[in-house]
C-alpha cells in the first residue's frame, strides 16, 4: 500500500465498512469540517457503494467557529438550534449511523473568553442530551475518525516546511489507523480479538477496585458491582457491530461515581473547546473532584468541571498500554482521538451504560443508582506513562498486578 489516493481509499472503506459498518438503505450521517471534503466525498462515495439509502453532511468552517465566538453577541452562546436537536434525535431513532470527522485546530480559540465556550458547552450538552444518552447505551453506530487541517498538521509538526505538514499528517493518522496496510480490514479483526482478550480477562478477575501510583498520582479508583471491561467494536441495538473510535487501543469501563479518591496527573495536554490544558492535577474525595491546578488553560478547566454536578465525577476508567502504537511513534497529536489511545486515561463526566450488566435497558435513576455517573458532557485525559503501576484489588481483598511500568502485567 504506497500512493496517497490508495491509502485514502483505504481509510474511506474502514470508515464506512468497519467503524460505521453502513447497512443497506442506512442513512449515514456525517459531521464534518469544509477542509476535510475530500475525505467525506470518499466516505460517501463508499456508503453509497454498500447500499446507503441516503448521506447528510453537516458541514462546518473553523474560521466562521473563529469569528461567532470573537463576534458574535455573548448572550447568544446560550442557545443551540431545536432544528439541530430534532435531525439528530429522529434520525437516530430511524437507525441512522453517525460519523464524526474531527480536524480543528487545538489552538482555534485560544484567547477566547472562557465563558463563552463553558456556556456554549453547556448549552449543546443540555439540547443533545437525550441524543447523546442514546449513543451511550448503543441505540444506534456511531464512529469518530479524524482528517487533517492546515493548522492542526502546522501545530504537530512546527519544523517541516509548510507544504510537508500536511502530507506528514495524513502519513500519521493512516499508520494508526491501520489504512497503510494491505488488509487493513483484517488488521482491526485481529486489533478486536486482542483487546476483547483483555477485556475477557478482567470481566472474569471482577476486581472492585483499581490503585494508581505513577509520578504526580496516586489514586484508588472503586468499580460498581457489574461492571463491564469492553474494549474494540460495540454492537449497536439491531445487532450490527461498529467501532466507536478509529483508532482505538482501550479496554475500558466504568468507575463508582462515589468511590474515586486521591489525586492524578496528567502526561499529554487535553486539547478542550478550542484550547490546550497542560500540566494539571485533579484531586479526588470520595468520587468528587475537590482541587484543580494547571500550568496552562486553569480557567477552562475549572469551567469544564463546573459544567454541571456530574463534570465534578469521573464516568470512564481506560486502559492502553505504554507501548500502544501511537505512544511508540512518538508523536504528540494534540488531539484527544488519538493521544487516548498512547496512554492510560480517564474521563470527567457521563458513563456509558453499556459497561454495567443489564445497563443498556436500565433508566437514569437506576443507573445511578448502581453508582453510574450521568453529565452533559463527557472529555478524556491521559495519565499513562512508563512509569505508571496499577494494581486490582479483588472483594477479599487480595492484591494483584494489573500494570506495571506501564503495561499489561498479565
Amino acid at each position: 500500500m504506497s500512493t496517497f489516493e490508495q491509502k485514502l481509499e483505504n481509510y474511506a472503506s474502514l470508515i464506512v465498512e468497519v467503524g460505521a459498518n453502513i447497512q443497506k438503505d442506512q442513512t449515514l450521517f456525517i459531521s464534518a469540517s469544509i477542509e476535510t471534503a475530500e475525505l467525506v466525498r470518499k466516505v460517501a462515495d463508499k456508503a453509497y457503494r454498500v447500499g446507503a439509502r441516503n448521506v447528510i453532511v453537516d458541514w462546518s468552517d473553523d474560521e466562521l467557529t473563529k469569528l461567532r465566538y470573537e463576534k458574535a453577541p455573548a448572550e447568544s452562546f446560550s442557545d443551540f438550534p431545536e432544528w439541530k436537536v430534532m435531525e439528530r434525535e429522529k434520525l437516530a431513532e430511524g437507525g441512522a449511523a453517525f460519523v464524526s470527522i474531527v480536524s480543528q485546530s487545538p489552538d482555534l480559540l485560544k484567547g477566547v473568553d472562557p465563558s463563552r465556550i463553558s456556556d456554549a458547552q453547556k448549552a449543546a450538552g443540555k439540547a443533545l442530551s437525550n441524543y447523546r444518552k442514546m449513543m451511550m447505551a448503543d441505540n444506534f453506530s456511531w464512529s469518530v475518525v479524524a482528517s487533517p487541517s492546515k493548522a492542526w498538521a502546522a501545530k504537530m509538526f512546527p519544523d517541516l516546511d509548510e507544504s510537508e505538514q500536511v502530507p506528514a499528517l495524513w502519513e500519521a493518522i493512516f499508520k494508526a489507523v491501520r489504512a497503510d496496510q494491505e488488509d487493513a480490514v483484517g488488521a482491526w479483526k485481529e486489533l478486536d480479538r486482542n483487546l476483547n482478550e483483555k477485556a475477557d480477562y478482567l470481566n472474569k478477575k471482577a476486581y472492585t477496585k483499581l490503585h494508581y501510583k505513577a509520578p504526580g498520582t496516586d489514586l484508588t479508583i472503586e468499580l460498581p458491582k457489574g461492571h463491564l471491561w469492553c474494549g474494540g467494536g460495540s454492537v449497536n441495538i439491531d445487532g450490527n457491530a461498529f467501532m466507536a473510535n478509529m483508532p482505538t487501543e482501550e479496554v475500558f469501563t466504568v468507575p463508582h461515581k462515589n468511590g474515586v479518591n486521591g489525586y492524578v496527573k496528567n502526561t499529554k495536554p487535553l486539547s478542550y473547546g478550542g484550547n490546550i490544558i497542560d500540566d494539571f492535577t485533579i484531586t479526588f474525595e470520595n468520587g468528587r473532584i475537590t482541587e484543580v491546578k494547571a500550568g496552562e488553560g486553569e480557567e477552562v478547566l475549572k469551567r469544564l468541571i463546573d459544567t454541571d454536578e456530574g463534570a465534578k465525577h469521573l464516568g470512564e476508567v481506560a486502559l492502553v498500554p505504554h507501548a500502544s502504537p501511537i505512544s511508540e511513534s512518538g508523536l504528540l497529536f494534540y488531539n484527544t482521538l488519538f493521544d487516548e489511545n498512547a496512554s492510560n486515561h480517564l474521563a470527567i463526566g457521563s458513563a456509558y451504560s453499556f459497561c454495567l450488566e443489564g445497563g443498556k435497558t436500565m433508566s437514569s435513576e437506576e443507573l445511578e443508582e448502581r453508582g453510574l455517573n450521568q453529565s452533559i458532557t463527557h472529555v478524556d485525559f491521559m495519565i499513562g506513562s512508563a512509569e505508571m503501576d496499577i494494581d486490582g484489588i479483588l472483594e477479599d481483598g487480595t492484591i494483584e498486578p494489573v500494570f506495571r511500568n506501564g503495561s499489561w502485567a498479565f
